[in-house]
């Protein structure tokens, strides 16, 4: 295995203290210009690199933020890891981007991670429903902000969506339209984002006058097209099918175009869909997708500026306070729900 050069060996060959080679890194006028000189030109000629980790373990600030999401399969939250990774670069800091694959034990791994690496702050979009991992990793005192949920305390911040409200804007919709018999495709129900849609779609039926009746759940594993090809088989096996769907989000209802296609079930003259977070390739399917959209890289701008707040890390001495930030979705109507009943 090849040696790693350390600033003992730049020294030695350099023929200066280790603290000659230190001033030269960090504090460059205080070294004579020839011994300077000399210094570099080891340096350059060893190929050392300084150690920042151990570099950041000794001032006890690093220079890494964390992000953990639910799926970096979903172009939803890969815009939101654009937006954190935006406003922490503008801030001199990086991003290390971690997946929980919606899973609970995994999401405990990657928070065991970030305490081991002292990182300067997390970012998370929880997967874990009991919410042990967040109280787990409070003992480590490494500030957190919560991403596309709402926090529940007052000793984080968050940064959300209002998802009953994007429920309701979604169901509201099919409603106008004429439809009467509605399913949802609600992904795993312990995530506070698929109850909060589900409840929205509920209030928007009971504005209607329908019974709740109206609205049938097909709960799904995951939140993703194969789970949507999932639930658009059971879909169409229903008695007395539903003329619309509104899924929890948009890799499951391209799932369910998907499963309709194949049967020969037109959309939206046989059945409307609407899905959820207007991801790119929402306007680009084969019946372009409406959508209820979030500002993903919005959200995960504002999530990180939170973060670099409360971590003293925007140069201001102003004390910090959690707060809540709830943005607005908006729904973008395309082919997939324009037929009238």
């Amino acid at each position: 295995m090849a040696h790693s050069v350390g600033i003992k060996d730049v020294a030695r060959a350099a023929g200066v203290s280790v603290g000659t080679v230190s001033n030269v890194i960090n504090r460059p006028d205080t070294v004579a210009t020839e011994t300077r000189a000399r210094v570099l030109s080891v340096i350059d000629r060893l190929g050392y690199v300084r150690s920042e980790s151990a570099r950041q373990l000794r001032a006890g600030r690093s220079r890494i933020m964390g992000l953990l999401v639910l799926d970096m399969g979903n172009p939803f939250f890969v815009d939101v890891a654009r937006g954190a990774e935006r406003a922490a670069r503008d801030a001199g800091l990086g991003v290390m981007v971690c997946n929980s694959d919606q899973n609970a034990g995994e999401e405990a791994e990657y928070l065991s991670l970030f305490a081991e690496q002292r990182v300067r702050g997390v970012l998370l979009t929880p997967a874990d429903a009991t919410g042990r991992n967040i109280e787990g990793f409070r003992r480590h005192n490494i500030p957190f902000v919560l991403v596309d949920r709402v926090a529940e305390g007052a000793t984080e911040c968050s940064v959300s969506v209002d998802d009953v409200a994007g429920g309701a804007l979604a169901v509201r919709h099919l409603v106008d339209a004429g439809h009467r018999s509605l399913a949802y495709v609600s992904g795993p129900p312990g995530l506070h984002q698929v109850r909060d849609r589900r409840t929205g779609a509920l209030n928007a039926l009971a504005e209607a006058g329908l019974a709740p009746e109206a609205l049938r759940e097909l709960p799904t594993e995951r939140l993703d097209v194969a789970a949507g090809r999932d639930a658009g088989a059971r879909l169409l096996g229903l008695v007395d099918r539903p003329t619309a769907v509104f899924c929890a989000n948009d890799l499951l209802a391209l799932g369910v175009l998907q499963a309709l296609y194949a049967a020969g079930v037109r959309v939206p003259e046989d059945l409307a869909i609407v899905g959820y977070d207007d991801i790119e390739f929402a306007a680009a399917a084969a019946v372009p997708l409406t959508s209820v959209r979030q500002p993903a890289v919005t959200m995960g701008a504002l999530a990180a500026e939170l973060l670099l707040e409360e971590t003293g890390s925007q140069g201001t001495d102003r004390a910090h306070t959690h707060r809540r930030v709830v943005l607005q979705p908006e729904l973008v109507v395309r082919r997939s729900s324009l037929a009238a009943r």
